[in-house]
């Protein structure tokens, strides 16, 4: 490549539109399961919110919150991400 011409984006290897699983974890608290599933109606507004799966960490200490949104493109994904990861109550998004 000549110096100074900008690299090529790499092609995902996710083909849009696609199921995409995603775990959030986040401490035991009032309010989790709620918080997540505002978050990923917000970038994902077809996403259904009894479709997800809540459990509790055998300790009781933290909640594992695992949900199927539709995901339509990269860019989307990105934002869900760094809004959840970023989200007081989230502790590891997987």
């Amino acid at each position: 490549m000549p110096p100074g011409e900008p690299m090529a984006e790499p092609e995902s290897l996710i083909k849009y539109p696609t199921d995409f699983p995603i775990k959030i974890v986040g401490l035991n608290q009032a309010g989790f399961e709620a918080a997540i599933a505002q978050v990923l109606r917000t970038h994902a507004p077809d996403f259904d919110v009894t479709s997800i799966q809540v459990r509790e960490s055998r300790a009781g200490k933290y909640l594992s919150i695992s949900a199927t949104i539709v995901a339509r493109s990269r860019d989307q994904l990105d934002a869900l991400y760094l809004e959840l990861t970023r989200h007081p109550m989230v502790r590891v998004v997987l």
